[in-house]
């Protein structure tokens, strides 16, 4: 069985060959293999917001205040992240963490600060 690239559009491993293109069953998105720039992980470069570089497993802290939707918390100003996961959603949203006291959510790297 060969090895088909997952699809560069949400990343599902069950993309299959139709004629010249690849196509994938989960997003319908269909593209030419010789097309994908197979360097894409290298250009996406994730900073927080004085512009260190972020990387899995960092720590970082939160530097402005934020209501959590669907709790009457809020996040406060200096709380610590830890062990944050860096994820390319479709939304803007790209740090994937557990923080205490609320639980696991996803963060947008503007709103922190690598510790």
């Amino acid at each position: 069985m060969s090895e088909l690239p997952p699809c560069p559009e949400c990343k599902s491993e069950y993309s299959y060959e139709m004629g010249a293109l690849l196509v994938c069953p989960e997003c319908a998105h269909e593209w030419n293999p010789s097309d994908v720039d197979l360097s894409e992980d290298a250009q996406k470069v994730i900073k927080d917001s004085a512009g260190n570089i972020l990387a899995d497993g960092d720590d970082v802290t939160i530097i402005k205040d934020m209501k959590v939707k669907g709790s009457s918390n809020t996040l406060k100003v200096g709380t610590k992240v830890r062990n944050i996961r860096l994820v390319n959603g479709p939304g803007d949203h790209d740090i994937d963490a557990k923080v205490d006291g609320f639980g696991p959510m996803n963060l947008k790297s503007s709103i922190v600060k690598k510790a």
